[in-house]
């Protein structure tokens, strides 16, 4: 099963949701596909599309899912490695009013750069990151979480 997460960003980001609908289309997705859209408005008899889901059976499809397609945002990708998923995003852009600037690319970049995730920059080719990612082991994500609290920890202790 292929879960894809829009957020809850107020934009739409029916661009995505109509790529992956073409290739179900033709046969070139054939797997079950389970959208969490937020905000985005969409109706599909290919998809099961849910607006928003408690936090309990988001947990339930990300332990299911064997891909977790997303949107550029931090929060979301790294929910999807938090559970070791193979993770595929897609960056919301601004000339296509899916948001106000385009920083999900730099987003992007930087997970796909340390080796996290594969990107989605060509929608009318979904189906090829599907394949890409079937066939990568991403690494393992490694928090810097611990790193950043004792360096706050050490700059109050010393000032």
């Amino acid at each position: 099963m292929i879960l894809v997460t829009l957020g809850t960003q107020d934009k739409s980001f029916v661009r995505l949701l109509k790529a992956i609908e073409k290739s179900l289309k033709t046969g070139k997705i054939k797997e079950k596909i389970i959208v969490q859209a937020g905000y985005t408005v969409y109706d599909s008899s290919y998809m099961e599309i849910f607006d928003f889901v408690d936090i309990d059976t988001f947990n339930q499809l990300i332990q299911k899912c064997d891909i977790l397609i997303t949107h550029g945002g931090v929060g979301s990708i790294l929910e999807g490695l938090k559970h070791r998923k193979k993770v595929i995003a897609a960056a919301r852009l601004q000339k296509y009013g899916e948001h106000t600037n385009d920083h999900q690319k730099q987003i992007i970049k930087r997970f796909v750069q340390d080796g996290y995730i594969v990107e989605l920059k060509h929608f009318n080719k979904i189906e090829d990151a599907i394949v890409q990612v079937k066939n990568i082991k991403p690494k393992t994500y490694q928090s810097n979480t611990q790193n950043m609290v004792r360096l706050i920890e050490n700059y109050i202790d010393h000032n």
